[in-house]
């Protein structure tokens, strides 16, 4: 629903959204009824917030413009293996409205890639996957690749993600996106590991193949999923804020899959279940990849297999944003939220509901509200990033929102919109 409900913005199409657990309660009723009486609904934005109305803290404010002048005087690529995945509209950016921001596509193909994978030796693959092991990952593997996960897609996903970072070195790319199972999902095992290894600091290092320099050494390669331009753009962004903030970058789309009220610490919040098939960088974990496990991916999605990075996200603070495109304009909403710890099998019963293969994060969103959230948000992707304290927090996202005003994008702080001096 809000996929549907981000691309009919983005086409300017006026429409009504309700929502309900059952379709039995009042809200969803009335709405109803309205609705068939011919009215619009409209939804409560009171917590959505013009960055106008907003007084940043000045440093933060500061660091923020600087980079967005930078980055429009200075460019940047987004390397996009092929737009248009599985009827997300509302990911593609019009190039005339993103090139605004500085930002250029570099449209690469998918079987570019594939292509590229058939070019990288098994050993250099092995070396990737002795890697993963020697960090404590663990792979769930078995005999039968029609229904396990098995060594040899795991080494294809290796392939992968070595193929793709010598691809965004060779064309210059600042931010890649791989079209998902899209395509490729009846030639090769899914791209789930390559995509969040890529978001990661931390990950196996790849040497150019003529000279052997290491490329993007200590440096995530920023990787959105599905293609999703808009997430690719908020990527790059995120990127550039929290290493200029000295913050740890590792950021990553989730789907917003499930959320429900539960008892956090005394008290009821909703807490969201995120959930994407394999973007999730390892730093997102606990123990990062000693927490990290990989599962084939179903075979509905993926007949040749491949594996995912399973885990929980760890508690922390985290800012959470959506750039999307409304009326011919480039919009962004950002706001504050908290990753929270649930048990074991709490995660699991929230698993099991949904797809128990792909990590998860289970989030509260700050001054949000589940009716709020879902009246708004425009797109079935969120963004999110950690901070690692409160003040921390508030900082990189007033950077963040001086950096995306900067480069023209109309945005507004959705929750909790106060600063420290």
């Amino acid at each position: 629903m809000l996929n549907l409900n981000a691309c009919l913005a983005k086409a300017g199409v006026r429409y009504s959204t309700l929502w309900s657990s059952d379709f039995t309660d009042s809200f969803f009723l009335k709405g109803l009824r309205r609705w068939l009486s011919g009215e619009a609904i409209i939804h409560d934005t009171s917590h959505v917030h013009a960055l106008s109305s907003v007084h940043l803290p000045s440093g933060p404010e500061s660091a923020g413009r600087e980079l967005g002048r930078q980055l429009r005087r200075d460019k940047a690529i987004m390397g996009v293996f092929d737009e248009g995945c599985m009827g997300m509209y509302n990911a593609i950016i019009p190039d005339e409205l993103l090139q605004r921001t500085g930002v250029y596509k570099e449209r690469l193909s998918q079987s570019a890639l594939y292509a590229a994978m058939r070019c990288v030796p098994g050993e250099e693959a092995q070396m990737v996957r002795s890697w993963l092991d020697a960090k404590g990952m663990k792979f769930h593997t078995g005999p039968d690749p029609d229904a396990d996960l098995t060594d040899g897609q795991i080494l294809e996903q290796c392939r992968m993600y070595i193929a793709a970072v010598r691809m965004a070195d060779a064309f210059g790319c600042d931010v890649i996106g791989i079209q998902y199972q899209q395509g490729l999902k009846d030639l090769c095992p899914a791209s789930d590991l390559a995509e969040g290894l890529l978001n990661n600091v931390d990950r196996p290092p790849v040497k150019a193949a003529r000279n052997g320099r290491v490329l993007f050494e200590n440096c995530a390669v920023p990787h959105f999923n599905e293609a999703d331009e808009c997430a690719g753009l908020d990527a790059l962004i995120t990127n550039r804020v929290w290493r200029c903030l000295g913050l740890e970058p590792e950021t990553t789309l989730h789907d917003v899959r499930y959320g429900e009220p539960i008892h956090v610490d005394g008290r009821e919040e909703f807490v969201w279940l995120f959930e994407i098939s394999g973007a999730v960088p390892p730093n997102h974990f606990v123990n990062g990849y000693a927490s990290a496990t990989s599962e084939r991916q179903p075979a509905m999605y993926f007949p040749l297999g491949g594996g995912t990075i399973k885990g929980a996200s760890k508690p922390g603070e985290i800012v959470w944003s959506r750039i999307f495109v409304e009326y011919g304009c480039l919009k962004a909403d950002l706001g504050r939220g908290t990753s929270i710890g649930l048990a074991d099998s709490e995660n699991a019963r929230r698993w099991a509901m949904t797809t128990p293969q792909w990590p998860i994060m289970n989030a509260v969103l700050r001054g949000v509200s589940r009716d709020q959230f879902m009246g708004r948000h425009k797109a079935n992707h969120i963004q999110v990033a950690y901070a690692p304290d409160s003040e921390a927090a508030a900082n990189a996202l007033a950077a963040k929102a001086a950096m995306m005003d900067e480069l023209g994008i109309e945005v507004s702080i959705c929750g909790s919109a106060t600063f420290a001096a």
